[in-house]
């Protein structure tokens, strides 16, 4: 019985060093940036400005100094078409403008002037855009755009998994990163991928955020909709192997210890 405990103890300690070594990292598998030098400035020319998609939702105001004039290009919901003049419905809430919705053709149902293809136009093209087919209506006019589902999906090895919504015009993939919590000490840092659609194509790009030349990127600034997958290092993959070993391991020790006390009971 001591032969049979001392070898199990063995096999255990032995399955336990393995784990230890095999899942220990080193520093290239974890550091961001790391052929960035001490006070070098990168300078990228990595310009970002997004492009509306379909199924994008936008939000678009229009506004001049004479508010009547203005008002049949803005849609509410809730108020009577006069109420739009002041802003406020009778019961004194503030309306809620209606949003945008770029369909399958890419096109925006606008007021008066009828459908607009604003599919792959960015906020900028889209606001002069407007402006100009406006000029017959109003006197410089000021036109708010705003993208308002804008999200994008982290999965895999990243502290907190799941869809974020991004406030504002860009995000880096560093910064949706941050929002996720970072990645974890599993996530494999030179080989992160971001799932990009183009009006329903599909496109993978990988981007290694170990080196300096992520900032260049084409994926760097992350786009509406955009998934970003981090898969788990060498060390996840063989910890995740080797536990299901060691869990294995243990439960045939256990069982061969409860039949050899159960042997030597009746023995």
């Amino acid at each position: 019985m001591s032969k049979f405990l001392n070898f199990l103890r063995t096999a255990l300690l032995f399955i336990v060093a393995v784990a230890f070594i095999t899942s220990c990292g080193s520093r290239k598998d974890i550091v961001y940036f790391q052929d960035a030098r001490n006070y070098e400035t990168i300078v990228s020319d990595n310009n970002h400005n997004y492009s509306f998609k379909v199924d994008d939702i936008v939000r678009i105001n229009v506004s001049t100094l004479d508010q009547t004039a203005s008002a049949p290009f803005n849609i509410f919901m809730g108020v009577r078409p006069e109420s739009n003049l002041v802003g406020i419905n009778n019961g004194g809430m503030q309306p809620s403008q209606l949003d945008y919705i770029v369909d399958k053709n890419g096109e925006i149902d606008f007021p008066v002037l009828g459908r607009i293809k604003i599919l792959g136009l960015t906020p900028e093209e889209t606001r002069e855009l407007l402006k100009e087919k406006l000029k017959p209506y109003l006197k410089d006019p000021i036109i708010n755009i705003r993208l308002v589902n804008f999200t994008v999906t982290l999965l895999g090895e990243v502290a907190r998994p799941g869809t974020y919504q991004i406030i504002g015009e860009q995000v880096t993939v560093l910064e949706a990163i941050g929002l996720a919590g970072d990645l974890t000490i599993k996530g494999k840092r030179d080989n992160v991928m971001v799932v990009r659609d183009f009006n329903g194509s599909k496109v993978y790009t990988r981007i290694d955020l170990t080196k300096k030349e992520a900032l260049n990127s084409p994926v760097y600034y992350l786009t509406q909709n955009d998934v970003v997958y981090v898969e788990p290092n060498r060390s996840a993959v063989s910890q995740s192997t080797l536990d299901n070993r060691a869990g294995l391991a243990v439960s045939i020790a256990s069982l061969l210890i409860t039949t050899t006390v159960i042997i030597l009971t009746r023995n």
